[in-house]
């Protein structure tokens, strides 16, 4: 086994370097290897050359592999590729640990005598690649030929297999399951007050600070929501309204959480209610009083005859429909919890079309699904966050709501996204790709006991700023509008080339998730407008959106991305993951060294593989994580069909211990 001073701090897994294959081991030079990383991430110059030279495959050491992918995939996508990149790419990918953690990361450059030599170093790797390669060849050709029972048909076929295609050595497999480690919410990117706040409730709670953070995000915007829109660039604008969803299993006080953040909205509610209460009495007064008269001018009317019946007639109408014309403002209401989809639109229509669904359970996807009623109402739920133009029937009369803003701030358990990811109905009307997902990890077992609590001049900060917020803005009719510094647009825009490419459907790391991601830069943009409200509470409306403030946005959309991805994951959002689960566990229940792509379909089932097509993407995906490779077998003649691909399957499948 190659041997050197360097050995890995995270992985016992990871072989050190430098060194060179020992007499009678397989031929490395793993100094070189760590060379040709090195100068890729010194210098993305050598990366096109290098990729000329060798394939990821060459790299005896599997760790060598994976950064090699890591350094290419951030250089295709535009992105610096230097050991900080590269360390936090791994990272999020859930591969730091397995290739030595960032010192081995940082270790690989300092070991570089000079990247223009990168092409050099690379032959060097690619040549000793190819030597393994030809040595397993001939070991494969030896054991075909001493079998007891080999014929000499088996023994060409062993040949012809090594010619056609000369198989590496078999690496650890990378598990389907593996999830990725999520990051924390980046608390940072709120102003002061707020991040205290959720920081401080936190660590009184011993919860998870991604639970007050997103719930936060749904304050704002239920102060915000409907009263404030952000003008993105010509008539694109983005309202303020958010949906929010964080899971976490039970036992972890989201309840209390979710009281302390939500709070504030309730005292501003009272408070809105109180100011209103004489306005509302005058109106029904009024009212009562106009209809009185009216009813009166009526039977006047009934009851006269000839010529002055006409007159009253007439006086009665005029009076009757100024009573009916007089509007009693409704009782301000802010927030609703699990209410139906009717009670939810009628509501929404005597607040203006403004309104936020907030609660710590998950019913309400249970009521929008129909469970109760027996039958899915999704409307309010689609057009509320996208402010598209609702109908709605009030008293009789058909009426519409123009711009709908409706807020929704969940805190559930996460078998209740298991369960929704079921509702084909939520996915294809595409209510699912309007929430943000937090899923962050539980705390239970490692919480600390009597913790510090929150401090009282920070909760004092919060529910100020809150009520403040919320009630310099909720008497508007029209909405302001929030513009963007030309920092910021810029910066949006960098935002928007860099998430494109992501979701293509081939190779694109968002393509699967295309209907979420695809309102991601929307979602940003909202997102930097309630920061940029809570950071100017006084005059907010009166400056634009600057481009730290963008910068802050764009971090907490990357957050909820990472999570999303894997909240999708858990709804099936990605069916070639369930399907190469399916693959795998036939291939570990048959024991096959190698199969045929016709016996491998004959062993599916069809209700989940109805075609061989439908298999192929599976095959791609274990493929892609090493638990087998493809073969196509070289012809024998110029004649008949080609042959057949076989597929060689990795030995821990075989196994079973993969």
């Amino acid at each position: 086994m190659p041997s050197g001073p360097f050995a890995s701090p995270n992985n016992d897994d990871i072989r050190p370097f430098p060194g060179r294959g020992e007499r009678g081991g397989p031929p490395v030079d793993l100094e070189a290897e760590a060379a040709v990383l090195g100068a890729m991430m010194l210098s993305a110059a050598v990366i096109t050359e290098v990729r000329a030279v060798l394939t990821p495959a060459d790299y005896y050491q599997p760790a060598h592999e994976t950064i090699h992918r890591t350094v290419v995939a951030l250089h295709q996508e535009g992105t610096p590729a230097d050991p900080i990149t590269v360390t936090h790419a791994l990272d999020r990918a859930g591969d730091l640990r397995r290739v030595g953690g960032p010192a081995y990361v940082h270790r690989l450059v300092q070991a570089v005598p000079t990247a223009a030599h990168a092409a050099h170093y690379a032959e060097i790797v690619h040549e000793l690649a190819e030597r393994r390669r030809l040595m397993e060849v001939g070991t494969r050709l030896v054991q075909a030929a001493a079998a007891p029972d080999a014929t000499t048909a088996d023994v060409r076929e062993a040949l012809a297999l090594g010619e056609e295609n000369v198989p590496e050595r078999w690496q650890a497999p990378i598990p389907l399951s593996t999830k990725p480690t999520l990051p924390a919410f980046p608390l940072h990117a709120f102003p002061a007050w707020l991040a205290d706040f959720c920081g401080a409730l936190a660590e009184e709670t011993q919860t998870p600070v991604d639970v007050a953070a997103a719930l936060g995000l749904s304050v704002l915007a239920t102060a915000a929501g409907g009263r404030t829109v952000v003008r993105v660039r010509g008539r694109w604008h983005e309202p303020t309204n958010l949906y929010v969803v964080v899971a976490l299993p039970p036992a972890n006080r989201k309840s209390a959480v979710f009281a302390a953040m939500t709070g504030p909205l309730y005292a501003a509610e009272k408070t809105l209610v109180e100011t209103a209460a004489a306005r509302i009495v005058e109106a029904e007064l009024t009212r009562r009083v106009a209809q009185e008269v009216a009813d009166k001018a009526a039977a006047k009317a009934a009851g006269a005859d000839g010529p002055e019946r006409d007159a009253l007639v007439a006086e009665a109408v005029d009076l009757a429909q100024h009573a009916a014309g007089l509007e009693v403002p409704a009782k301000p209401r802010l927030l609703a919890d699990d209410s139906t989809p009717e009670t939810v639109t009628s509501l929404m229509a005597e607040q203006g079309g403004r309104l936020a669904v907030m609660s710590a359970e998950g019913g309400i996807f249970d009521i929008i699904a129909g469970r109760y009623s027996g039958s899915p109402n999704l409307e309010v739920f689609l057009k509320g966050h996208a402010g598209d133009r609702l109908r709605v029937d009030r008293r009789n009369r058909e009426e519409f709501m123009e711009a709908p803003a409706l807020t929704m701030g969940l805190a559930v358990q996460p078998s209740v996204l298991e369960d929704i990811g079921k509702n084909r109905g939520f996915d294809g009307r595409g209510l699912l790709a309007r929430f943000l997902y937090a899923l962050p990890t539980s705390l239970v077992g490692y919480r600390q006991i009597n913790p510090a609590a929150v401090p009282e001049t920070v909760a004092a900060a919060y529910e100020r700023d809150v009520t403040s917020l919320t009630l310099s803005l909720a008497d508007l009719s029209q909405p302001l509008v929030l513009q963007l510094s030309p920092a910021a647009n810029e910066t949006l825009m960098a935002y928007e080339h860099r998430i494109e490419p992501q979701l293509r459907a081939r190779g694109g790391r968002l393509g699967h998730v295309a209907k979420w991601a695809g309102k991601l830069i929307g979602t940003t943009a909202r997102i930097a407008g309630l920061l940029h409200l809570a950071a100017h509470l006084q005059d907010g409306y009166g400056r634009p959106v600057d481009a730290d403030t963008m910068t802050a946005a764009i971090e907490v959309g990357d957050y909820f991305t990472d999570h999303a991805l894997v909240v999708f994951d858990l709804m099936g959002a990605d069916a070639a993951q369930a399907r190469a689960r399916s693959l795998l566990d036939v291939l570990t229940a048959n024991g096959w060294d190698t199969v045929s792509r016709r016996d491998l379909f004959a062993k599916l089932s069809r209700s989940e593989f109805p075609t061989v097509a439908d298999m192929e993407p599976a095959v791609s995906l274990l493929e892609e994580h090493g638990y087998l490779r493809t073969h196509v077998p070289p012809r024998n003649g110029k004649r008949g069909r080609p042959p057949a691909p076989r597929y060689l399957i990795h030995p821990q499948v075989r196994e079973g211990n993969a």
